[in-house]
């Protein structure tokens, strides 16, 4: 998660904490508590549940948001301040920041954010944060795709609004409607029997208009869409098998540069020791 720079002047203690805070079995334990905690705050939403068993629920959730809090501590004493040059590290701090916040009063609206730390497993597994951060990637890519899909809306809606209106003016009467209509024809949602054909009783050749527009806007535009999103994914995941790559020569190098300076000590050795031995 967090790019490391040289471990070299770290304290043993502090690396000791790394490679406790980085072991799988931790990892694994606070995936296995968020999973837990998300169960409990779903509970939580069941009054018979509640009423039943509701003062063990929330004991068990102090004690996991305690767990998460002492995990959060831990990260800031290893990593400092570059904890915070972290984006999912920053998240986690929020998450567990808010609840941390008194539920009650005007931050009552925040008991309702307690539910995000099940979020946390986004920033945990490394397959999840590897397509979140492909979807943000992608996001200057599908604001280029959301304005074509805008103006094939705003055209098609233009068009039905002429078309249709004045048979249909509750589906098609206004840009408004027309758009809102649209929008449920490129869902499929109940587009032929709810929308179409009832066009095309009235207008028999109708489908000349729809077919071409669900083609485009949903066939071709949504899946425009998702190879947008996959290819971001990809170099998301090759950003990441480079910094790998890097991280792990330049670790080779440092092993290959300690391991000549105790090369060189060891030939300084023997050579004092042969010079002992000739003046014996």
């Amino acid at each position: 998660m967090i790019a490391y720079s040289s471990t070299e002047h770290w304290s043993p203690w502090r690396l000791k904490l790394r490679a406790f805070v980085e072991a799988q079995w931790f990892q694994r334990t606070i995936i296995t508590l968020i999973l837990i905690n998300a169960a409990i705050l779903g509970l939580e939403t069941d009054d018979g549940v509640m009423a039943a068993v509701g003062g063990a629920l929330l004991a068990i959730d102090k004690v996991i948001l305690t767990i998460f809090v002492i995990e959060i501590v831990l990260r800031l004493l290893v990593h400092r301040l570059r904890f915070f040059r972290d984006p999912w590290s920053v998240f986690d701090f929020i998450v567990v920041a808010i609840a941390l916040v008194p539920a009650t009063g005007p931050f009552e609206v925040l008991r309702a954010l307690r539910v995000l730390r099940v979020l946390r497993l986004l920033t945990m597994v490394p397959s999840m944060r590897r397509v979140v951060g492909g979807m943000l990637k992608a996001i200057p890519g599908l604001g280029s795709v959301g304005a074509i899909l805008v103006i094939i809306f705003y055209v098609a809606a233009v068009m039905a609004t002429n078309l249709f209106g004045d048979a249909f003016p509750e589906w098609f009467g206004s840009m408004g409607a027309s758009a809102y209509t649209l929008f449920q024809v490129m869902t499929l949602e109940s587009w032929s029997m709810g929308i179409v054909r009832p066009v095309m009783e009235v207008y028999p050749h109708a489908w000349l208009f729809f077919l071409p527009f669900i083609l485009i806007a949903t066939f071709t535009m949504l899946n425009l869409i998702m190879a947008v999103i996959v290819n971001a994914v990809q170099d998301v995941q090759h950003g990441e098998i480079e910094q790998a790559k890097e991280s792990l020569e330049h670790k080779i190098e440092g092993d290959t540069a300690s391991l000549q300076k105790s090369l060189a000590e060891l030939q300084r050795d023997m050579d004092e020791i042969k010079r002992l031995l000739r003046e014996r």
